[in-house]
């Protein structure tokens, strides 16, 4: 069942491009107004419509015939007059003779009201555009407001519309070139308050065009830490000498949230949500953003309130990966895999170099995580022209290891040309119960934790005796959970898996596996990719997931605590979205918990970790993107889980 939700920040956000025509007014009013309409039943609280759109952004030089501009200007009280039935905020292209001159004009109107006019302030007269023959800049204009009909309506670039009842939301407008110059007007709007940015274009379509148009919206929206909603003029200009594709585009801090084709005859309604609480918390702990306020700390600006509509409590209009340690894009997910694996290997590289070492030592179990890390030191290890053999792969079996790990190991091990020792741990983790007095019999905590601190003893004093580097394992979910005991599989010289998630492991392992430097080891790599994730501590068959849950849900909530700072609810909402066909509310909502409290209960841990790299946007070394006290109460967030 899809999740209906409070805004928990959200907005929704509509680019209208209906289908004009070029100078018929008429046609064009009704166009918008039904356009309008439509973006009203769903439940938009923002709509913004193209560049010029009631008379068509080709009408040449029609603009200077007032009988097209005074037409003009009667549809757009036609449509202020009709935004009293709606409860969207409609934004609107329109031309406005003021001054003796023409502006190219956003016209932001709700509630029956104009509430103000944004004009264009870098107007083109290059290559195919001739816009300075009809229209004058921003900058010359001289009065703070115009006439439409018996209204005084302010005008000027320094407006930003605030939204009385929806906490952090500000509207800043502009139009089309106004975006590719070097400075564009959003940038200062942004660091006045904007939020959400909203641009009326006229974009015409050449090859390779819509692509830097994708990358300047998401560039944009990521500079200036905002939600970002475009609406280009679609197929009904003139195709005189040019063509028109009707592009619109909604970006969120560098995301581009959602897209619509291009060439459609029909128009298009592109509607989608922008999570503005996400841009306030990402400003607030982004200092270079409140830094670059110094720069254009004299302008001033005018403050517009206008009512937009609470969020519609209906279900999301946006995608939520379930899977956002992993890019969903071919292209990019392998470009971005090389990059990860390269982080870990320039990591390690260093660390070896600087420690003048030439052995590595690896507790080797048969599991992923070892896997990945066995794999990044034999990268590591050829960019510096080492032997293999020098890396020291030790598997040590114990009570609950089973064949099929340890045979794995050993294949990797020998595929790979790496050194294997095997080191039976049973024997002396019996001594160590005998030195304590605990019961073997008794599987608790203690038996489980003799052998990973055992385990870990080993590898120190193998270490010791080659002059080598231990390479820790564990990753950065075991991390979050606290999934790992204290002074044993918790501690190592240096840990290459520390800033990738369990989800992102299993990846970057089968990435390798299709790599052709490690196709001796493919059949074995498969192999351990279909093996259950355990610790295999305790006699039996121990499966991890199945006791502290799934790991692509606690990558989830990792991601959005840690990444976006989300409440434990807002969390809750967004996975019921992102895994509505495979997790009910009530099973999300029990992993969730033990999220949050095993998360705050092993800070302690975090706190002594040992160095490894960051790779991605969360990390959790004390020393780098996360402090928190050891001894922080969860009882806030569990609460907010209350059913």
């Amino acid at each position: 069942m899809t999740p209906s939700t409070p805004d928990f920040g959200f907005v929704r956000v509509a680019a209208a491009v209906p289908p004009l025509k070029v100078a018929d007014i008429e046609h064009n009013l009704r166009e918008i107004l039904s356009f309008a309409r439509q973006a009203d039943e769903r439940r938009a609280q923002i709509v913004v419509f193209p560049e010029l759109c009631l008379t068509g952004y080709t009408a040449g030089d029609l603009f200077h015939q007032h009988l097209l501009l005074d037409r003009a200007a009667l549809a757009l009280e036609t449509i202020a007059r009709a935004s009293t039935s709606l409860r969207t905020v409609l934004v609107v292209g329109v031309p406005l003779a003021a001054e003796g001159n023409l502006f190219n004009c956003a016209a932001v109107v709700s509630g029956g009201v104009i509430h103000g006019l944004v004009p264009k302030t870098y107007i083109p007269g290059y290559k195919e555009y001739y816009e300075e023959r009809w229209f004058a800049s921003s900058r010359d204009l001289v009065g703070r407001d115009a006439r439409i009909g018996d209204a005084r309506v302010p005008i000027g670039t320094d407006l930003l519309f605030h939204a009385r009842e929806i906490p952090g939301l500000v509207i800043g407008v502009e139009i089309c070139e106004d975006l590719w110059g070097p400075l564009p007007p959003s940038s200062f709007q942004a660091l006045h308050g904007a939020t959400l940015v909203v641009n009326l274009s006229a974009s015409n379509e050449l090859v390779g065009k819509a692509d830097y148009r994708r990358s300047l919206v998401a560039q944009q929206s990521a500079r200036a830490i905002c939600a970002y909603v475009y609406s280009s003029c679609g197929s009904g200009e003139s195709t005189q000498d040019v063509v028109f594709g009707g592009h619109a585009l909604a970006a969120e801090d560098g995301v581009l949230v959602a897209e619509s084709p291009r060439f459609s005859a029909r128009g298009e309604l592109l509607v989608a949500d922008v999570d503005v609480e996400h841009l306030r918390l990402d400003r607030e702990r982004t200092t270079s953003f409140s830094d670059s306020r110094r720069a254009v700390g004299g302008m001033t600006w005018r403050r517009i309130d206008v009512d937009v509509p609470p969020f519609p409590g209906a279900p999301l209009a946006r995608a939520i990966d379930p899977a956002p340690f992993i890019p969903r894009d071919d292209a990019e997910r392998n470009r971005r895999t090389e990059e990860i694996i390269s982080i870990q290997t320039a990591g390690l590289v260093k660390r070896l170099a600087h420690s003048g070492l030439q052995h590595a030592v690896i507790g080797l179990s048969g599991g992923l995580d070892s896997t990945l890390a066995l794999l990044v030191a034999i990268r590591a290890f050829d960019a510096l022209a080492l032997p293999r053999a020098q890396v020291d792969a030790i598997t040590m079996p114990g009570f609950g290891t089973s064949p099929r790990t340890r045979g794995n190991a050993e294949r990797l091990a020998a595929a790979s040309g790496v050194s294997l020792d095997a080191i039976d741990i049973t024997e002396g983790c019996r001594q160590q119960f005998r030195d304590i007095g605990q019961d073997p019999a008794v599987h608790d905590v203690t038996f489980e934790n003799v052998q990973a601190r055992y385990r870990t003893m080993v590898l120190m004093n193998k270490a010791n005796q080659l002059k080598g580097l231990v390479i820790g394992t564990g990753d950065l979910s075991e991390i979050a959970l606290g999934w790992n005991t204290f002074s044993g599989d918790h501690i190592s010289h240096y840990n290459v898996n520390a800033g990738v998630p369990k989800t992102l492991v299993r990846h970057l392992v089968g990435w390798l596996a299709a790599r052709p430097e490690f196709a001796a080891s493919r059949a074995v790599l498969e192999d351990i990719l279909n093996t259950p994730i355990s610790p295999e501590l305790l006699p039996g068959s121990q499966q991890t997931e199945s006791i502290i849950g799934p790991y692509e849900l606690h990558d989830f909530f990792l991601y959005h605590f840690a990444r976006w700072e989300s409440r434990p609810a807002k969390i809750q909402l967004l996975a019921e979205h992102a895994f509505r066909d495979r997790y009910d509310a009530a099973t999300i909502r029990k992993w969730l918990r033990v999220f949050v409290t095993r998360f705050f209960a092993n800070q302690w841990k975090r706190s002594v970790m040992p160095d490894g790299p960051k790779v991605g946007s969360v990390a959790l070394s004390p020393r780098g993107d996360w402090r928190m006290p050891s001894d922080a109460e969860a009882t806030l967030w569990l609460e907010d889980l209350a059913d």
